[in-house]
């Protein structure tokens, strides 16, 4: 086996898929749909970029490639996935004489929602407008907060560049799949249902994608995994406001948003930018969280406040979205993250454990709020 895959390439996988035949009758090689080929470790990616419309009929190129693919010597898996690019519809004229509903915190109509996953009861995202401010370790002691509240709670790693929830679960073996081979079941830890690209890659591969790819992985860990019966799953989403960010808020039916900050001032203007993201496709904050807001010392027990305090408290206030608590920087934490037993697992009655469990208490009353307004009868204005 590990000399076919010495030579299994992107050349390869590019020759095989010279057999398979686009709707069209083209060659899927040499076809402008075919957008990313990656062979990494025995394991091959491939992205297909298509219009919506024609989702069914290139369903059987997707089925096609992947056999062939699969086929090849050296393949240990391959994962062929269609990724629709939506174009935007273009704005209707109003007619005048009819009351119209306004959403958001801009004043447009409401974002189309987005698929529900099967299993899933509500999605909630755990962002941040930047990298670093412990995003990853914010929304693993949530999940688990939250599973102590007594639901049903998985934890989607989205971040495909860099998954953190292998390290932070202590999980490394690789998902099974359905008897027929089209569905991933989740691993499990922590009484939690888990799914990460980090689970189906090694640790040390780059994961040199472009944007379609990225969504089309993470589309593809939320609709083909066996997801449930959960209560809630909380997605780990990738840094930053980018094309990701937004597709995904746009595709799912997100039940709502935390946004993790530091309190400094560099941090609190990217948090003010995630939480306008969410706000503007009309996915509900359900608040923010001041991670990092003072560090602890482990010898004398003395506080500093490092990078400020009260920050994104104050940004909340101003924002007029909830405040959900603040997380100390504290060395337990950080110590227990990386050897895989979260502060809430190694250490449930520390004080560090009550700042999350702070957090998903509040996080599970905005919850409950936001999914109570979504179920209320729609007013008819009659003009």
């Amino acid at each position: 086996m590990m000399s076919h895959t010495a030579e299994l390439s992107e050349d390869t996988v590019r020759s095989t898929l010279a057999k398979v035949r686009t709707p069209e009758g083209v060659a899927l090689s040499v076809s402008p749909a075919l957008s990313g080929v990656v062979v990494t470790s025995g394991k091959v990616y491939l992205s297909i970029n298509i219009d919506p419309a024609q989702a069914r009929a290139w369903e059987d190129v997707r089925i096609a490639a992947e056999n062939a693919v699969k086929a090849l010597p050296g393949v240990a898996s391959a994962l062929v996935t269609l990724t629709a690019e939506r174009k935007q519809a273009p704005a209707a004229a109003h007619s005048h004489g009819h009351g119209h509903a306004h959403g958001g915190a801009h004043g447009g109509a409401p974002a189309p929602r987005g698929i529900a996953v099967p299993g899933v009861a509500s999605i909630i995202a755990v962002a941040s407008g930047k990298g670093g401010v412990g995003k990853s370790t914010t929304s693993i002691n949530l999940a688990i907060a939250l599973r102590d509240l007594g639901l049903k709670v998985g934890l989607l790693d989205a971040d495909i560049y860099g998954p953190s929830v292998p390290r932070l679960t202590g999980v490394a073996q690789k998902p099974e799949t359905t008897a027929d081979g089209k569905t991933m079941l989740p691993l499990e830890n922590f009484g939690l249902q888990l799914m990460s690209i980090g689970f189906l890659v090694e640790e040390d591969t780059p994961m040199i994608w472009r944007g379609p790819m990225v969504m089309s992985a993470i589309s593809q860990m939320l609709k083909d995994v066996k997801w449930g019966p959960l209560d809630v799953l909380v997605v780990d989403m990738p840094p930053g406001t980018g094309d990701a960010q937004l597709t995904m808020a746009q595709q799912v039916n997100l039940a709502g948003a935390v946004i993790v900050s530091t309190p400094q001032d560099l941090a609190l203007i990217d948090a003010r930018r995630g939480v306008a993201m969410f706000e503007r496709v009309n996915v509900p904050i359900l608040g923010v969280v001041e991670n990092m807001s003072h560090f602890i010392c482990p010898h004398c027990g003395g506080r500093s406040d490092i990078f400020g305090h009260g920050g994104a408290h104050a940004e909340a206030d101003k924002l007029g979205v909830p405040f959900l608590g603040e997380i100390p920087l504290h060395m337990r934490i950080r110590e227990m993250s990386d050897a895989g037993l979260p502060i809430l697992i190694s250490d449930p009655d520390s004080p560090q454990a009550a700042a999350y469990r702070h957090v998903a208490t509040g996080v599970k009353a905005a919850l409950d709020k936001a999914t109570a307004q979504t179920r209320q009868a729609p007013r008819i204005v009659i003009e």
